[in-house]
């Protein structure tokens, strides 16, 4: 078992998803899940606790990324050019592994409720990690509780959209999650 080999976090979630795909979740176990990556189940726990971790596995590296774009921003820029700062930033960490995971790991989530219950987890963390970015900016509480919720599904929807689409393009995650905040802002115009 190549259990030293570099790259084990990653390969156990590519394990992971791949067998909640094949077999569904409630189904997979950590024995599996190691074995299918190639290491042992110790070497499992050593990286998650758990196999709903699997999940969120990149989420503290996430938000931190999300977190930096927007206390990075200039001082001038709005709450949603702040936002955009912090969706650039964190899709400059996303690469073709997480691109093809994309499909797989929305079909593994929405035949799971406890996997969907994790992934609510989730978008309510990096929300956390941007509302608190943009209060730290100087923005009254409501203004960056909107921002960064319409930040969360704005990286949702620019993730799901670039996982689906065409393969053969270098065009990266950020065009894409920048898009769909620009869609949003014009959502929220119409508003009243």
């Amino acid at each position: 078992m190549a259990r030293w080999q570099p790259g084990a976090a990653q390969r156990l979630v590519v394990a992971a998803v791949d067998l909640f795909t094949e077999q569904g979740y409630d189904a997979t176990t950590v024995t599996q899940i190691a074995e299918r990556a190639g290491v042992t189940k110790s070497t499992f726990f050593r990286h998650f606790s758990d196999k709903r971790e699997l999940l969120v596995a990149g989420q503290e590296t996430l938000s931190r990324l999300l977190a930096d774009g927007i206390t990075e921003a200039p001082a001038s820029a709005s709450p949603l050019q702040a936002v955009a700062a912090g969706l650039e930033r964190a899709s400059s960490a996303m690469g073709p592994v997480n691109r093809e995971l994309g499909p797989r790991l929305k079909a593994a989530v929405a035949a799971s409720t406890e996997l969907q219950e994790r992934d609510a987890l989730k978008s309510v963390g990096l929300a956390a990690a941007m509302t608190a970015a943009l209060i730290a900016r100087g923005l009254p509480d409501p203004t960056a509780h909107l921002a960064a919720e319409l930040g969360v599904l704005a990286f949702k929807r620019g993730y799901a959209q670039w996982s689906e689409s065409d393969r053969d393009g270098t065009e990266g995650l950020a065009p894409h999650a920048l898009a769909a905040l620009e869609d949003l802002r014009a959502a929220t115009a119409s508003l009243g």
